[in-house]
């Protein structure tokens, strides 16, 4: 997200900071609620699994590198924490289910009749408040109209998921015991789903700038559905889970905003593995529109002027590069923590859903109508740099890979990996260990591979700032703020689970992200 998305989303940044536990509720032990991000929010204070840079877990318990008995014995459960649900706990999540809601809007509304102007938006924002927020908000009609291609998208994609052939992966041990199965079948699915859409263009189905020409009627649209969406979500976690690993922690609104259920899935009698509503809204809809969405915004702006001009083209390429590095690597991302711990709620549904189509895809919609000539050689420099940092990007990804599959015995760049076997305790009680990979690019930095993301992003989003205007450009900072304040709060999760290993750990890598500066 992050998702990579690495991290996915998934803009919901002041409510990691808040503690939120899960308590049993009416269908079994919850697992804890640890918050995360399609790619970051504030540090959690309460301790919750983590996706530490390089780990493979094992059963084992005995400290494999020092001889010790169970190192792990005294130490507290990392994955439990408290939860409250006082009036200062609970604004940080009534907040975040309003205010990104709205600068969705007013977003979209600048960029598409503003110029991307900041200082437009904040001129007209302060004279016409709080009026402004109904007068640029979509008709009704027009929000019903635009849902109709994404009703169309939403089932070619559903009906992709198990009729694509694939193979059945399955993802790690859920606090329950349960291990959740998949269809690997992402990157058949992003080329087909490609395809169908140049053919439909083709064809006169549709024209090839249909999510240009609806873009601020369907996110609007999109915010309103997650609404629901949620609140089935919620209703079926604590009535109907699909797993032992989902409950209540006693609010309805934390209930509401992170979720009650860890893995919920739909459609059992027609698909024995069923639908995961988490896969779909993460990666079948909010991945895949990203793809999509760019490219409908490139026709776009050829059928206004003819053509894309080149910081179009070398926008939307590393974007397509990405987005199939992406899925070439969805079953790493069903490991990471917007699966295996964010429950599904409103905090990373309505993230994948609305935040990541709209605010991951503006700089491409800002391009549309500002036709930027950035000049061959600048094309060619951002380009390149553009696929080398994703190429990166990709790379440590495997190397992870690999070293789990392989459970640390493997030669990275010509040497034997170095590792530190860490030991922790779940939450059930179980001592496990974890290998911490420091060889390879995770030699350089403890979280490097969103170095190569930062990198990526820029390139994409930067050809916008040849406007004067800004607000194309919103996403990259956003993705800098989002990415350090993950670092952080990864920081602590590792330390909190893995303790002295954690230190042992920092001092074979002492860089957090950027080699020999930070």
């Amino acid at each position: 997200l992050p998702p990579p998305l690495t991290d996915a989303a998934q803009a919901l940044s002041i409510a990691r900071a808040l503690p939120l536990a899960a308590k049993k509720g009416s269908r079994g032990k919850s697992p804890a609620a640890s918050p995360k991000a399609p790619r970051g929010r504030p540090p959690a204070k309460s301790p919750a699994r983590s996706k530490s840079p390089g780990p493979s877990r094992t059963s084992k318990s005995p400290d494999a590198r020092t001889g010790k008995k169970d190192s792990a014995a005294g130490q507290k459960s990392w994955s439990m924490s408290k939860a409250k649900s006082g009036v200062a706990e609970l604004a940080g999540p009534v907040a975040l289910m309003i205010g990104p809601a709205i600068v969705v809007v007013l977003l979209t509304y600048a960029v598409l009749k503003l110029d991307g102007s900041a200082e437009k938006l904040l001129a007209a924002s302060l004279k016409d408040f709080p009026s402004i927020l109904w007068k640029v908000h979509p008709a009704f009609k027009d929000m019903m109209e635009a849902m109709k291609p994404v009703v169309v998208f939403w089932a070619v994609q559903l009906a992709m998921m198990p009729l694509v052939p694939g193979k059945i992966h399955t993802g790690p041990i859920a606090p329950s015991g349960h291990r959740p199965k998949y269809k690997a079948n992402g990157i058949a699915c992003y080329l087909l789903t490609v395809v169908l859409f140049f053919m439909g263009a083709h064809f006169k189905l549709y024209n090839a700038g249909i999510f240009y020409d609806i873009a601020a009627p369907m996110y609007a649209a999109l915010n309103y559905f997650s609404i629901v969406f949620c609140a089935f979500l919620y209703f079926k976690g604590l009535n109907f889970p699909s797993t032992k690993d989902s409950g209540s922690t006693g609010s309805v609104i934390f209930d509401y905003f992170w979720g009650t259920e860890l893995y919920p899935r739909v459609g059992h009698k027609f698909w024995p593995i069923g639908w995961d509503l988490k896969q779909f809204t993460n990666c079948r809809w909010g991945m895949m529109f990203w793809a999509i969405g760019t490219l409908s915004f490139m026709m776009k702006q050829q059928e206004l002027y003819g053509k894309f001009y080149d910081s179009m083209f070398i926008s939307v390429m590393v974007q397509q590069v990405y987005v199939l590095k992406f899925f070439l690597w969805e079953t790493g991302y069903l490991n990471t923590m917007d699966i295996q711990h964010d429950r599904a709620g409103f905090y990373i549904c309505w993230g994948c859903l609305v935040w990541v189509p709209c605010l991951y895809t503006i700089h491409t919609l800002f391009l549309v109508e500002n036709p930027i000539h950035i000049g061959d050689k600048v094309a060619a420099f951002l380009g390149a740099l553009g696929v080398l940092s994703v190429y990166i990007n990709w790379e440590a990804d495997q190397q992870k890979i690999t070293f789990r599959e392989k459970n640390g015995d493997v030669e990275i760049w010509g040497k034997k990996a170095v590792k530190i076997v860490a030991t922790y305790r779940t939450d059930l009680g179980i001592n496990k260990q974890s290998l911490l990979l420091a060889s390879g690019w995770w030699a350089m930095s403890r979280h490097f591979h969103y170095l190569p993301e930062i990198l990526a992003a820029f390139t994409w989003s930067v050809p916008t700032l040849w406007s004067g205007n800004c607000l194309g450009f919103v996403y990259w900072v956003y993705l800098v703020i989002l990415l350090l304040h993950r670092s952080f709060r990864d920081e602590d999760r590792c330390a909190t689970k893995y303790g002295e290993h954690w230190k042992e750990y920092k001092k074979l890598v002492p860089y957090k992200i950027i080699p020999y500066v930070f």
